[in-house]
């Protein structure tokens, strides 16, 4: 199993940033605009389209205020297995942001490590601009 993981330094608080990540059905509005261009609630899933033009469905597993983590999988695209987790933690003068994704097949690693990487520079701006 491939494993991706990523992190960034932000100067929003953390409970700004937790805000906008626990607030799963607006991705593409509070937290990656552009990466994801709509998000729609489906039961405990959201549907997410990419800028890319792909469409993932992601259950959530766990939306956790208090670890503030959020983790879910996501069931179409390129993986056959997707399980991800993002925390926020606090970060003298801001907050530090770490997506974790597990995989497979391990094929895809470089298509997801370029996803991730390109999603976490898009949050890392539009965090910023809180802070």
């Amino acid at each position: 199993m491939a494993t991706v993981s990523s992190e960034i330094i932000t100067t929003a608080r953390p409970e700004d940033v937790w805000a906008a990540i626990a607030d799963i059905g607006a991705l593409h509005t509070r937290l990656v605009p552009g990466f994801v261009v709509d998000t729609k609630l489906d039961g405990d899933a959201r549907i997410v389209t990419f800028g890319n033009g792909a469409v993932v469905r992601e259950p959530i597993v766990t939306c956790d205020a208090t670890a503030m983590r959020l983790v879910w999988t996501a069931e179409g695209g390129l993986t056959r297995h997707y399980n991800a987790s993002v925390h926020v933690f606090p970060e003298l003068g801001g907050s530090k942001v770490v997506w974790i994704a597990d995989f497979l097949p391990d094929a895809a690693k470089p298509a997801i490590s370029a996803a991730i990487a390109s999603g976490m520079a898009v949050m890392k701006m539009t965090l910023d601009r809180m802070g």
